[in-house]
């Protein structure tokens, strides 16, 4: 087999976890190499809504909540210089977002969840709040509401932006800090050398590094277990559609429909555990369509440009996994299914964490340990 270049860090992956990864860590001293499959696997990023989230994210889980408070606080000053070295619009706004309530039932079960998800983390000051149909209305106005629309819960560090945009923009952003893409190299192989460092292999090619990082979305339940990391994984379907171009019609991002800024309207998504089926269903369109015309009935006159679907990363508690290999010390693992929300984040402290070779205190919590019950049994 043919010797490549040895390089610092190997990161397997360009999707929007291992791009982030590597555009953190690209720069003079550090000499990084992605690694991506081809246009057919299964990726996360081609069904991404593109929102910025944070209200009721990590409910239950209040290390995941205080993650994506931490990411939404460093996306502006990430969006700004991502745009600044490679010269594209991501189409980034953070004035806020909404979860649409459907009857007074369901605006009293958001308040309840909403208030147990803030005293979870009882040291934030709360960045939500409950708004009724009166009070969206003054929030909206102009937007002609569904009748049976009860309010919405409106976060405030909330947003979106253009996913498509933003990965084309950290992988160009990789390339220009100095790092290496190569596309069409799926990794059939992962191991430790004896002389320390990892060799990969991928295309009939070697390539070896100091430390690599898996970031393969679902591809990592084969190459994880090569290192010492195995961490259980499912595929969840997401199914979405997207309109043709209105006249600003929403102008604010919703859980499950934003406008684009060219116009679109987004509708999704679904949540089904069908294996990796990647089939769509008139089922799932039937039942998106319901939803969004409950809160914005004058989508009844807009075309259907296209549904898709996607697989999303998913954990057993859905979140985030990021651990080092006690087997091998310089082998990483990083998934979740919020790439976009922890873009900033990912770029920014974790790739920082990897760079020193020791994670974060904080992210404890997000080793995959957490999953082995042996220890309770």
């Amino acid at each position: 087999m043919p010797r490549s270049e040895s390089y610092d860090v190997i990161v397997i992956g360009a999707g929007m976890v291992g791009a982030a990864v590597a555009y953190g860590l690209a720069s003079a001293h550090t000499r990084v190499l992605v690694l991506d499959g081809g246009d057919t696997d299964f990726r996360a990023a081609k069904a991404n809504f593109g929102l910025v989230w944070v209200q009721g994210k990590g409910w239950g889980n209040p290390a995941y909540q205080r993650l994506s408070h931490e990411a939404a606080q460093l996306w502006p000053a990430f969006a700004d210089q991502l745009m600044d070295e490679t010269g594209i619009c991501l189409d980034y706004e953070s004035k806020g977002g909404l979860n649409f309530c459907v009857g007074e039932s369901q605006l009293e079960a958001r308040r309840i969840r909403l208030s147990q998800w803030h005293g979870e983390t009882p040291e934030r000051v709360p960045c939500t709040q409950m708004l009724d149909r009166t009070s969206l209305r003054k929030l909206l106005p102009g937007v002609r509401l569904g009748k049976e629309v009860s309010g919405a819960s409106f976060g405030t560090t909330d947003g979106h932006v253009n996913p498509l945009r933003l990965l084309a923009a950290l992988q160009k952003g990789l390339v220009h800090r100095g790092g290496t893409l190569l596309g069409n190299h799926a990794v059939k192989g992962v191991s430790a050398l004896s002389q320390g460092g990892f060799s990969v292999q991928a295309n009939l090619q070697r390539f070896d590094a100091a430390q690599i990082v898996i970031a393969a979305g679902l591809g990592s339940s084969a190459l994880g277990p090569m290192i010492g990391l195995d961490v259980p994984l499912r595929p969840q379907r997401g199914q979405l559609m997207v309109t043709e171009r209105l006249a600003p019609l929403l102008p604010l991002p919703a859980s499950g429909i934003r406008q684009t800024r060219e116009g679109t309207v987004m509708i999704g998504l679904t949540q089904e555990d069908v294996g990796f089926d990647l089939s769509t269903t008139s089922a799932a369109a039937a039942q998106m369509s319901r939803q969004a015309l409950q809160i914005l009935p004058d989508l009844a006159r807009a075309r259907l440009i296209r549904q898709w679907s996607c697989l999303r990363i998913m954990t057993p508690d859905g979140c985030p996994v990021y651990a080092e290999s006690a087997a091998y010390p310089g082998a990483w693992i990083a998934l979740c299914h919020s790439g976009v929300t922890l873009a900033s984040f990912h770029a920014g402290p974790l790739a920082d964490s990897l760079r020193n070779a020791k994670l974060d205190s904080r992210l404890n919590f997000f080793h995959h340990e957490r999953f082995d019950v042996s220890s309770t049994e």
